[in-house]
């Protein structure tokens, strides 16, 4: 075994009985390349990864491949999930150098760390080509691979950086209507999503758009979402089965996944399709956000109610294996009721996607349309699927499952325990919230430490790996949010205590924006920021978000000062290309349209917290309960229950009951 043996990290262990001499990130293997004069390869990559599992198999397994990387290079593999500082640095390289980025990601370094060259996927006669030819530039021309080098990383150091913008500037409903304008021509109107293959979730994208279109008005928005929530569900990309969703489709029509599936994004999804119900019910979004949630109990929560990170696209040594049935295996595991079944997931004898006769369940017709063609109820189709669902459940448990990757992150766990919290908004199911303390729970036992300062990873025995910014940002977020469902101050005073941290040790005042790592950590060739929204929210828009809340439930100013300025300094960008930068844009909504902040106090404050959140106001934020230590809290406290609706530091009189309290909240 190679010194990958002692690794806790799932991925890294994978890769621990490779003839490659790999070392884990660390100063044993980088002052190994300072001694020794040697090039670092640095290989990046997740346990999920399909393609890492490839390149491993063809390149990394192989004696005489792993030779010549062993001879000529001290080889570092990074599970990118418990170091994404380290994956944030050399993916920058990696765009800087080719335009597109991915994993496996692998960069060639100088022995000071500075890369020199990279890329993703690389086959077998490839890679082994470019080794050689890279150890023979360095030995040969080592001022060019210096030259380089410098240049190389002066642009990390420069990319996604933003200037400081001091001159503040009024926001208009202009502006937003400029941005979306701009972000429409990238609408997919017919298969919903945006652009073509492959298509992506983007739930943050989605929230975004669904909060313009209220607030707005504007109906093809909201269409266009309504249609990508739905095509979204009825295809490929979901489980049927077993739900959850994979990470991606392959094609442009949510058909055929990329199979793996990670806590990250059914965790926003859960998020989406619970603030969709709200903002207009559909019985479609109250079932995929309960299936998500079943899934993420039944396969993804440890026995202390944190979750893990992420199953496998493969098992078997097969992408999407467990998942894929033949018309066949359905017809020997219903019987007689194959045949509906087959009708309602688009099951055929050729199969549907690239594998022979294979099929991967996706719907086409709603339940109203096919129990018509089919002359069956509503209830009829419904209740013969369900059953057949989970004859189909059951047989598929008999397979071998996908590997699960077991890492405990902060900050997924963070997103996890938001969109836990947005499903009770939505939906009032008990159980959801119980749940949700449970997690938070265990991040407040097991994650966070007497100084308040988080462990990024959990670790049964002895202290987690250090966090980093989106660990504070998205676990003080899912703080507040379950501050507001239950009016218990020790959450949000908690996630007051998270964001004091992260601005001592992570916010930069002269530059107006938060570092990803913090001062006191490893420091790196570059110290980055996370600015631009992806497949999950920036760590900077999150943070920039939080500090609006915060100043506003504790009439902070320092708080609202510095989301100011984080929003002053990203807001040129928006326009260019909305979808990178949709946390953002949910930011410039709120300072538009102005926060309400309602306050309910007295003995029956749950019920009427209940009744508001059954009306969609998506700019607001929600506090109260039968005692409170909040600036706005103060004096209002009293045995009659009463709601009281402020905004711009102006409140309203006190209503008794919801329907006199909302009046004068519309969307303009």
């Amino acid at each position: 075994m190679n010194h990958l043996a002692n690794s806790t990290s799932p991925y890294l262990l994978q890769h621990a009985n490779n003839p490659v001499n790999w070392y884990p990130w660390g100063t044993e293997a980088l002052q190994k390349a300072r001694d020794e004069n040697k090039l670092i390869l640095v290989s990046i990559g997740y346990s999920a990864c399909h393609w890492c599992h490839v390149m491993e198999h063809e390149s990394f397994e192989d004696e005489s491949v792993a030779t010549v990387m062993n001879e000529y290079f001290v080889c570092i593999k990074v599970d990118r999930e418990e170091r994404p500082d380290v994956d944030q640095v050399y993916m920058s390289a990696i765009q800087l150098m080719s335009g597109r980025g991915g994993w496996p990601l692998n960069c060639i370094c100088l022995p000071d760390q500075r890369p020199i060259y990279g890329g993703t996927y690389f086959r077998k006669h490839d890679w082994t080509s470019l080794l050689f030819n890279l150890a023979d530039f360095y030995k040969t021309k080592p001022e060019e691979a210096e030259e380089y080098a410098t240049k190389l990383t002066e642009g990390i150091q420069q990319y996604e950086s933003v200037p400081f913008i001091k001159e503040e500037k009024a926001y208009s409903q202009a502006d937003l209507e400029t941005i979306i304008n701009s972000w429409k021509k990238y609408f997919d109107k017919t298969e919903g999503g945006l652009g073509s293959s492959p298509k992506f979730p983007m739930p943050n994208n989605w929230q975004c758009l669904i909060r313009y279109a209220h607030l707005m008005q504007d109906d093809s928005v909201a269409e266009a979402v309504k249609l990508t929530l739905y095509k979204m569900a009825f295809g490929g990309i979901y489980d049927h089965v077993g739900g959850g969703f994979a990470r991606y489709s392959v094609d442009d029509r949510w058909h055929v996944p990329h199979f793996e599936k990670m806590l990250y994004d059914n965790a926003q999804l859960i998020s989406l399709y619970a603030e969709a119900f709200t903002w207009q019910p559909d019985e479609l979004y109250l079932k995929v956000t309960d299936e998500i949630i079943q899934f993420s109990q039944r396969e993804l929560m440890s026995p202390e109610f944190g979750f893990y990170s992420a199953l496998d696209a493969d098992s078997e040594g097969k992408e999407g294996k467990f998942y894929i049935f033949t018309k066949t295996e359905i017809e020997e595991i219903l019987g007689d009721d194959a045949a509906l079944f087959c009708i309602y997931y688009n099951i055929t004898e050729d199969g549907n996607w690239e594998e022979e006769q294979s099929n991967v369940f996706f719907r086409k017709a709603e339940d109203n349309e096919l129990a018509l063609k089919l002359g069956l109820s509503v209830d009829e189709l419904l209740n013969k699927i369900k059953s057949a669902k989970q004859k189909v459940f059951e047989a598929r448990g008999s397979r071998i499952r996908p590997g699960l990757d077991n890492k405990i992150l902060a900050s997924w766990n963070g997103l996890m325990l938001k969109g836990l919290c947005d499903a009770y908004r939505s939906f009032n199911k008990p159980e959801y919230l119980d749940l949700a303390l449970k997690n938070a729970g265990f991040i407040l036992n097991n994650l966070i430490s007497k100084s308040d300062r988080l462990s990024r990873v959990f670790k049964k025995d002895g202290e987690g790996m250090v966090a980093f910014l989106d660990d504070y940002a998205n676990i003080a977020d899912a703080f507040i949010d379950l501050y507001e469902v239950t009016f218990d101050e020790s959450w949000l005073l908690q996630a007051k205590k998270l964001t004091d941290v992260a601005i001592k040790h992570y916010y930069d005042a002269e530059k107006g924006i938060f570092y990803y790592t913090a001062d006191d950590d490893e420091q790196l060739i570059a110290r980055k920021s996370e600015i631009m929204d992806g497949v999950m929210p920036a760590s900077n828009s999150v943070m920039a978000r939080n500090l609006k809340k915060l100043g506003l439930l504790f009439d902070n100013e320092n708080y609202q000062s510095i989301s100011a300025q984080l929003l002053r300094n990203i807001v040129p960008h928006l326009e260019r290309y909305g979808s990178s930068y949709s946390n953002w844009i949910m930011l410039l909504i709120d300072e538009v349209f102005g926060t309400y902040e309602i306050a309910i106090t007295g003995d029956g404050f749950e019920d009427r917290r209940r009744e508001i959140e059954n009306s969609y106001i998506p700019n607001k934020i929600m506090l109260g309960g039968k005692k409170g230590s909040l600036p706005l809290l103060q004096d209002k406290f009293g045995a009659v229950t009463q709601i009281f609706i402020c905004k711009d530091k102006t409140c309203g009189l006190p209503a008794t009951n919801t329907k006199d309290a909302l009046i004068g909240i519309n969307p303009n």
